[in-house]
This record gives structure tokens, sequence and C-alpha cells, in this order.
């Protein structure tokens, strides 16, 4: 693409802002040598890479980019015979494979929850640098200095001594009193790398040894004592084996490296193309960016590619907080866009928004704009764009208009970008739109995208004319007299030039004579579109309305649907834990089992043993009941308050409603039947104690009992009598033949006494109705013995019973079963 055209849409100047976000150098010159791509498959690879780099950076885990200074220049002294590094550049290669190490690192890591594609395959590519790394920093430290190697701190030590002595052998000259009218300072200089003597240039005969330099003045010179001189040589010496020694490691190190060679310049571009996708995607989280979608050519499996273009909420970058968000909605066989409206609102901006988005998505870059963006793919961009006067070339306003259009005619194809603002402006305003029209009509034979924006009016009917355009314009506020930059699809603008003059400090004489040249029937056009205009700001903010209710439904629908997920993932926990429960339990009775079953095999049969087998049986089923129990409360406590609120309220009703009827319907008299109490006990009437108060008969039992609590019964109740079955196989098991004594686990008793009453499994308050309920029963049908199977468990229900059987009158005994039928789980009552 044409340079110049690119810096006209401010291509370079986005660019170089990326390129800053970049860690290494190498990565900032690769942003900047970077072109828009021309083929789908490139810009979008390197679209993914910077999605998922937004995906790391927008999560809290830490995988970021790491810095690393410039190694291709080293490729060379690696690949020369007898050439060595430095200490710097050893260091930086150190510091790339630490870079590299760490963000392939943490990119594995992390594929999996972050659910990594692309970033993996390319870390996956990257040969292993941990050999060379040791090289280095086997010799460095981690600050890049040389290590304190043997041969090394032996010469240090050596130097170390050296200069210890050299500073003891300056302190005597400077001590002694015998030459100190000779020095002209106590405190010893430097010279050529040497300690030296300021001596007095009339008595520089009173120390022997070197002269290194003589003062401007003459009055002093400069001696370096004949015992020092050699012990100085010394010293260079040992500094200059230090060097030797230095360089040897370095060599040696360099060679070893030298094997590395093809891995790092193999890692090199990789590691670049790493860190140019992260500063694009740390550039588009500060800029609230977005990845384009592609579309406007045919791909396979992709059925939005063939769609319009559509920008949403679009900000130019160099703008800032200062950009307006537009929209721009293309339609299906739309590719020219008229943009009309008044000067200064916006028309050149959105121009060069849309040219430089797609040269930012091509380039494989985000853009500022809303999800849901369409931007399609082109391998040209002409540009007609400001201000084309040059006194140097002899060219006019409108000669470098109509060189800018004569080349986007001449070369513009379906892959082409037409950008030409103020088409047809410069010359006579007939011949002007005449030249308009017909560049658009070469450029919608040539099937071109192109976006135009105008102030000739003949251009808006032409927009309408032409199944290939489509009219837009930049809003203006006309209580306010400025523009507002937002774009109106559809609809073609005015360009307020009157307003605008008015407001920049034309006078009204000037204005009303203006008015009174515009034609009646531009005036009415005008009007037409100020209609227009008003029209879809209404329906803007309609739309703008439903949006928000819209977004206000979706977002109650989403924490509807996370609270059901939520709870469904509750249950399901529930689910796995009571399981893990019931395996363990049925594990370990079953080992149980087992044992005792082979110890019935293997030994002989004693009634120990029965009742052992007896006991675990018993055991066995309080702990299913009381696990069973458990459960059941759970369930309870999870969904069932709401309805057993329902029930409850439900069963208040009827019972009152039906009650009231029955009373209002009867009136009570000595031999009538009635159902007493809470419990619905059946008695007969004797006599009215007094008022309210009925004495009333159940069996052998007379009892006083209110009025309100007693409810007529239509018909007399049979004489019951219990049937008892032996069961022949199990002489020591009785069964009742009557259904009536079985256990009721829902709390619902019949009307007549059980041998055994099962309360597991109840809350305290229903056991002990239950338990009420028998009682009667048992006193009004001399009904003498039972038993009450309450389980163990926490003991609390056992206690209730036992509470409520010491407080009941006419109960004779009562006694814990024996070890073999239920022990301290089951109680025998005699009444």
């Amino acid at each position: 693409m044409n340079t110049k055209t690119l810096a006209e849409l401010d291509y370079y100047r986005i660019k170089e802002t990326i390129a800053g976000f970049c860690k290494s150098e190498e990565g900032k010159n690769e942003i900047l040598k970077r072109e828009p791509l021309t083929n789908y498959s490139e810009y979008e690879y390197l679209k993914n890479l910077s999605r998922e780099w937004a995906a790391c950076y927008n999560s809290s885990k830490a995988v970021t980019m790491s810095s690393w200074p410039g190694i291709s220049p080293l490729f060379g002294i690696l690949k020369t015979a007898g050439a060595s590094l430095d200490l710097d550049e050893l260091y930086a290669l150190g510091l790339f494979c630490q870079s590299q190490k760490k963000i392939t690192d943490s990119i594995k890591a992390n594929q999996q929850e972050l659910n990594l594609k692309k970033l993996p395959s390319v870390a996956a590519q990257m040969p292993d640098l941990t050999g060379a790394s040791k090289i280095i920093f086997g010799i460095l430290n981690p600050d890049g200095e040389l290590k304190e190697l043997p041969t090394i701190r032996e010469i240090k030590r050596n130097i170390a001594a050296i200069k210890t002595e050299i500073d003891s052998l300056i302190h005597k000259y400077t001590i002694d009193t015998s030459i100190a009218g000779a020095l002209e300072s106590n405190v010893p200089a430097l010279r050529a790398n040497r300690q030296v003597l300021a001596v007095k240039s009339s008595q520089r005969s009173a120390i022997k040894g070197i002269v290194h330099e003589v003062s401007q003045t003459g009055r002093t010179v400069y001696i370096e004592p004949e015992d020092v001189v050699r012990r100085n040589n010394d010293l260079i010496e040992e500094e200059y084996r230090l060097q030797e020694e230095i360089k040897k490691i370095l060599l040696q190190a360099t060679v070893q490296l030298a094997d590395y060679r093809e891995a790092f310049m193999e890692n090199l571009p990789k590691m670049i193309l790493l860190d140019a996708t992260s500063a694009a995607a740390l550039w588009g989280n500060q800029n609230a960016c977005c990845y384009a979608l592609s579309c406007g050519e045919e791909r396979p499996n992709d059925p939005k590619a063939q769609e319009a273009p559509l920008l949403l909420g679009a900000r130019h970058p160099l703008l800032g907080s200062k950009a307006v968000p537009i929209d721009i909605r293309f339609a299906s066989n739309k590719n020219v866009l008229i943009i009309t409206g008044p000067n200064t609102g916006g028309k050149t901006v959105t121009l060069k928004t849309f040219a430089l988005f797609c040269l930012l998505n091509q380039t494989g870059f985000p853009v500022p704009a809303a999800e849901g963006t369409r931007l399609p793919l082109f391998k040209d961009i002409y540009c007609d764009i400001g201000d084309e006067q040059s006194l140097d070339q002899s060219l006019s306003t409108f000669s470098g208009h109509m060189k800018n259009i004569a080349e986007a005619i001449n070369k513009a194809s379906d892959k082409s970008l037409v950008l030409l603002d103020e088409l047809g402006s410069g010359t006579d305003p007939l011949e002007g739109s005449a030249i308009a029209m017909a560049t658009l009509d070469i450029l919608i034979e040539r099937k071109s995208f192109v976006l135009v924006t105008t102030h000739h009016g003949v251009l808006k009917n032409y927009g309408y004319t032409k199944e290939s355009c489509i009219n837009a314009s930049v809003e203006f506020n006309s209580d306010t007299l400025s523009p507002t930059y937002r774009l109106i699809m559809g609809v073609p603008g005015e360009s307020h030039a009157l307003e605008i003059a008015e407001k920049n400090g034309l006078s009204q004489e000037a204005i009303q004579k203006a008015k009174s040249y515009i034609q009646t029937e531009q005036a009415d056009i005008s009007y037409l579109i100020k209609g227009l205009n008003q029209k879809h700001a209404e329906v803007d903010a309609m739309m703008q309305s439903f949006k928000e209710k819209e977004e206000k439904i979706n977002l109650k629908e989403q924490k509807t649907f996370s609270r059901e997920h939520n709870l469904k993932r509750r249950e399901h926990d529930l689910k796995i834990a009571e399981n893990k429960k019931e395996l363990s339990f049925l594990k370990e009775s079953r080992k149980r089992l087992e044992n005792l079953v082979r110890e019935l095999k293997e030994g002989e049969i004693t009634r120990e043993k029965t009742l052992a087998v007896k006991e675990f049986i018993n055991d066995l089923t309080e702990s299913i009941e009381n696990h069973t129990e458990i459960l059941e409360a759970e369930e309870r406590n999870l969904d069932k308050a709401e309805q057993k609120q329902k029930i409850k309220n439900s069963s208040n009703q009827n019972i009152g409603t039906t009650d009231s009827q029955t009373r209002t319907q009867y009136k009570f008299e000595p031999g009538m039947d009635v159902l007493a109490g809470t419990s619905r006990n059946r008695g007969t009437l004797i006599k009215e104690e007094r008022k309210g108060m009925w004495s009333v008969q159940f069996g052998t039992l007379k009892m006083t009992v209110k009025e309100k609590e007693l409810t007529p019964v239509a018909k007399p109740v049979d004489n019951y009598k219990p049937s008892i079955v032996v069961d022949l196989a199990e002489p020591e098991t009785v069964k009742s033949n009557f259904s009536d004594f079985a256990p009721s686990l829902s709390g619902m008793p019949t009307n007549h006494p059980v041998f055994e009453l099962r309360l597991l499994g109840m809350r305290v308050p229903e056991a002990i109705k239950l338990l009420e309920r028998q009682l009667d029963l048992c006193a009004m049908q001399n009904f003498h013995e039972f038993s009450i199977i309450h389980g163990k468990g926490t003991g609390a229900l056992q206690q209730a019973v036992i509470d409520y059987l010491s407080t009941y009158p006419g109960i004779k005994e009562f006694k814990f079963a024996p070890p073999e039928d239920g022990g301290s789980g089951k109680t025998y009552v005699k009444m």
C-alpha cells in the first residue's frame, strides 16, 4: 500500500504507540516494520495470538511478557572461530534464555484454565535453552558480573595483597619526618594508574624514584619511589593476568554456546512474535478495543464472512477521551457511503476512522470499537483527503484533488477502499457535481468500496437513485448550533452553513440576505431533511431505551440462571457426598457381616454368636433407619418449607371448615357418637356436665371434653377385635393380618392400637403425638401390651418417649427390650 496514504490515515503514529508496549527493542522494530497484510489467514493468526494475550492479562494469572536486550548481532560472533563474547554480550544471551523459560513455563501452566491454543503452540516450537543458560550463569551471577571462580579468586587475592603493600610503603613516606619538608602534600596522588608522591621541585633529590609528571608551575614533581616501582609493576602484571584469565573463560563459554547458535536463531523470531502480539493486547486493553470479525468474502464454515461491514462504537485512537463513538452500519450490496452534513461535524474523521480500523485489523491489531465490529479485507487504499495545493508543483486545490481521484479511477479494483473527502469541491459546483457523479459511476462499476463526503445536494439525490449507495449524515444540534459528531445512517444531512456562520460572528443582516437567496424549493428540501433527522433522533432514543430494557432482562436472566446453576451444583455435590457416605457404610456393614458369617461357619453355633448376629442386624437396621432420617431431613431443608406451609394452611382451613359446618348441623345429645380431641378418638356422649362441657365414654374410660372439641359421627362404629397370626417358620415373630398393625411412617395412624409402634425417622413432636394416640386407643379398647421402636440415634427421641411414658396415667410399667430384640432402641409398655 502507498506509504503516503498510510501516513495520512495516521497508521504509522498508531503503530509507534503500540510499539511502545513492547518489552524488547527487537519487538518494537518488528511492529514498526510490519505492514497491513492482504492474506486473511496471516493477520487472523496474529489477532488470535493477541486475543489469547488479552485473556491472560484480563485474568489474575501471572502470564506476562519478559524483556531482554538485543541479541541478533551476537549470532555472527558465535559463528566466527576464535571470536569471543564480552561480559555484557554473554549476559544478554543469558537474559534471553531466562525470558524464554519464564514465558513458556507460564503459558504451559495456564493453557488449560485460560483455554489457550495458539500461544502454547508457539512456545512448544522453541528449542530448550536450559543448557545454554547453565553455561552462562555458571560463570556469571544474576547481576551479570563474573563469579569468583578459583583462578579468578587467587589472582584477585594477589592484587589485593600488592595494593595493601603499596599503600603501606607510600604511608611510610608520608609519615617520615626526615622528608616531611620535601613533600607538597601528605596525600598520595595517582598518575598513569600508579601511586606517586607530590614533591617540591627544589627538594626532588630527597626521594629517589621515577618522575611521572611536573606541574604547570614547575614547583611540584610527582615521583614514584624506587621501592614502590617494583610493587606497582607486580600489580600491573597481576591485573594483566586477571584480564587474560577472564578472556580465557569468556572464550571457552563462547565456544560452548556456539552449539546453541541455531536454537537462539530459531527462538528469537518466535520471542519477537510473542512480544509484538503481547504489545498489541496491552494497547487494546488500555483503549477498550475489540478484535474485529472479518467479512466481505467467501470462506468455508464461516457464514458471517459474507455479511456487510459494521462499526460499533468506533473511536479514533488519537482523539482519546474526546472521541465520540460512531456506528457505521453498511447493508448488503451497498458499497458506497455518501456522508453529508455541517463543516467540523466529523465527516473526515469518519472516513479516516473506517480506513484506519481496516489497516489495524489487517496488521493483526485490535480496534477501539465494541464487540461485533466487522471489517472487510482490502488490498489497496486510495485516498483524497485534505488540501493538495502545492506551489512547488504548480498545483491548485482542484488540481491536487483531481490527481488523487485520477489515480483511484485508474487503479481501483473490487478489493480497493477509496476515500474521497469533499468530492466535487474546488471548482464550479455544477461541473464539480458532474465530475463527482461520474467518478462514483466508474468506482461502482469496479465494485470498489467507497466512502465520500460532500456538500453538493445533487449527490444526496444520487445516493437515493443508486442501488449501491447509502446516504448518511453527521448530526447537528439546532439548539446549540454545534455538531454532535454522531453519524446517522440512511438520512442525508444539511450543511448548516448559515447557522455556523451566525455562531462565528456573521451579522444578522448578512444572514437574512443569504436566506433570501436560497430558493424556495431548496428550503423545502432542507425542511424535509430536518424532519427526517428529528424522526431519526426519536427512533434512536426508542432503540436506546429498548436496548437498556433488553440488557436489564438479560442481566436478570443471567442471575436467575446463575442461581439455578448454583442450586443444581449444590444438589449434585450433596448427592456425591451422600453416595460416598453410603458406599462407606455398605462396605463396613458388608465387612462385619462377612466376619460374622465366617465365625458361624467355622465354629459351633452358640447363643452368644446368635445374639451377636441379631444385635448386628438390629444395629444395621437402626443405622439404615437413622441414615434415612438424616436424608429425609436434608431433603426437607432444601425446598419443602413453602410446600409445608401451604399444606399446613390448607389443612387448617379444611379442618376448621369441616368441624364448624358439622357442629352447626347437629345438636349434641346424650347417647350421640362423637370424635373427640385432636386425636379424633371415638366415644359416646353421657351427659352435659355444664355449659360447653360434656362427659364422654371411651370404652371403659370416662372423660370430660369441651363441646368445641367434639365432632358428631353419622354412623356408629362396630366393635373391633384384632386377630393374630402366628408364623410357624419364625415362631418368635407375631404378625397382624390387618394393615392397621403396620407402622405408619407418614404420621397418619389408624383408629386401632398396634402391637408395635414404629417412631423411627420422625421428629419428636410427631412421635409424641402418635404415642399419645396409641395410649388413648389402648385405654379405650382395653389393649394392655405393646412395644415402641424409637431407635438409639442421638438419644433425643428415646428420651422424649421415656419422659412422656413417665407422666401418662394408666401405665403399669415400661422397660427396654433385651439386647436380642432391640435393646435400648425398643421399649416394652404394659397398661
